[in-house]
């Protein structure tokens, strides 16, 4: 059976108004996270996987960020990473782990062979486990995204 990112989705029957741009940040993690699992090269895996992780970032900061601290300080754009970090000290460490890829998928996005295999691949295993995380914070329930056979079907394809 093969994935599709369009076949992956998240109940919102119970999620309150508030909570949909959250759930919707988290259904295109994971649809960003089947997209890096199905990709063909490495430097397309690490770029998808790191925006999967990006949107999960997004969902916290839309769930737990005060308006006025969203992006912006003193005029100036701030990272996703910065206001996660900030905002949510449970995911600092993580904050700190996405941010120092984030000049590696800006090569990658950019089509720059900048990654190896097992980086991608290693990439999007990390990003799974960050979006787990960053659904037991927002109290949401967590659905794996990557079943090992999809994994293992990859892994053998890569060799």
């Amino acid at each position: 059976m093969t994935a599709t990112p369009a076949a992956i989705s998240i109940p919102t029957q119970h999620a309150c108004p508030s909570t949909a741009p959250a759930l919707e940040l988290i259904q295109g993690s994971r649809r960003a996270l089947a997209r890096a699992a199905l990709a063909q090269t490495a430097h397309e895996r690490y770029a998808s996987a790191h925006l999967a992780a990006l949107r999960a970032a997004a969902a916290v900061i839309a769930t737990v960020a005060p308006q006025g601290s969203r992006g912006r300080a003193r005029g100036r754009v701030r990272s996703a990473w910065v206001v996660l970090r900030e905002t949510c000290p449970p995911l600092a460490e993580w904050a700190d782990f996405f941010a120092a890829g984030a000049q590696t998928r800006a090569a990658a996005e950019a089509g720059i062979p900048c990654v190896s295999n097992r980086a991608a691949d290693d990439l999007i295993r990390e990003a799974e486990t960050f979006l787990s995380r960053v659904c037991e914070v927002l109290e949401l329930a967590y659905q794996p995204t990557l079943g090992q056979q999809a994994l293992a079907l990859r892994l053998r394809a890569v060799g």
